[in-house]
């Protein structure tokens, strides 16, 4: 299958139209899972891979790290590295100051099995640390090859605009790249401000939770399909007659293309002003299908237009 990669703003990077999460690595897929999953992508050509240093430290037993560690097996056990385009992130907990990027890199790159980064995320906004300092580790980590370009997870407007700003003045690296939230469920967090500022300066964005924590494949409808679910306090929140408006939304026009509710979700996002290309992920190999899916549909203006008045927030 031929997929159409976009651009990552002038950064020369190019990711895949549907970036995989690997938040599920070590938490709800494991090695064997986690392998399957990554081969199924790879073969489908969907080869842009999103984790962070703090994955899956949710889980118990675990520390962080652990989707790191899964991926970087992956790639050295297929010697695929060549293939993929790696996001990582830093900054989750001890903030970005240059001296903590410096050792988190060198940590992830261990664990990736790997020499360089594609993207490396500013996981979120440190206002503790200027930000001329923090892009200035990452100007160090670009010039030494270790880091391709740079982008900015769960910035607000304000924090995006102060961040560009800084770097032109400065004349050090621009973040390329926005990772906010964004799906069907939530669309206040991105459209309006972020969204304008994003379109105004050619940045592109990956929104995560484009699937609301698998709330929009359409598999929890009541409180008892929640049940011993892993992400059932997350998706609790859109079981409200808004969130079964969007369902039926979905099924119907999902009828229409004889698509699965995930995949139209996803299309649905891929056709919004501003977005680059949404994150979702699967905890089995399976699921991967409807990712692939996501990817060949063609939502008609009818369509965009009903899932986007159903979920009018």
């Amino acid at each position: 299958m031929s997929l159409t990669f976009k651009p990552v703003g002038t950064s020369g990077v190019a990711i895949a139209p549907l970036v995989f999460g690997g938040n599920v690595f070590g938490w709800t897929a494991d090695a064997t899972q986690s392998f399957a999953i990554l081969d199924r992508l790879l073969d489908a050509g969907l080869t842009t891979i999103d984790t962070a240093d703090v994955y899956s430290r949710w889980h118990p037993g675990n520390q962080g790290g652990e989707s790191e560690t899964l991926l970087g097996e992956w790639l050295a056990s297929r010697g695929a590295r060549h293939r993929i385009q790696l996001i990582t992130k830093v900054g989750m907990d001890r903030g970005l100051s240059p001296a903590h990027i410096e050792q988190a890199v060198q940590a992830s790159l261990k664990r990736l099995r790997t020499d360089y980064i594609d993207i490396y995320f500013s996981h979120r906004w440190d206002g503790e640390v200027p930000q001329a300092q923090t892009l200035a580790a990452y100007d160090r980590l670009i010039r030494a090859g270790q880091v391709r370009t740079i982008g900015a997870s769960n910035f607000s407007a304000g924090q995006m605009r102060a961040a560009l700003d800084t770097a032109q003045r400065e004349n050090l690296p621009r973040y390329q790249i926005l990772e906010p939230e964004y799906s069907l469920a939530e669309r206040t967090s991105f459209e309006g401000p972020l969204a304008d500022l994003a379109i105004e300066q050619g940045l592109a964005v990956i929104p995560y939770y484009a699937l609301a924590s698998g709330f929009l494949t359409g598999k929890y409808r009541t409180e008892a399909d929640l049940a011993g679910r892993a992400r059932a306090d997350q998706v609790r929140q859109y079981l409200d007659p808004r969130g079964l408006r969007i369902l039926a939304a979905l099924d119907a026009v999902a009828a229409r293309h004889r698509a699965q509710p995930a995949a139209v979700a996803l299309a649905w996002l891929m056709r919004r002003p501003g977005v680059t290309a949404p994150i979702a992920s699967a905890s089995r190999a399976t699921q991967v299908d409807a990712l692939v899916q996501a990817t060949q549909l063609a939502l008609s203006d009818e369509d965009m237009a009903q899932l986007t008045q159903a979920s009018s927030p």
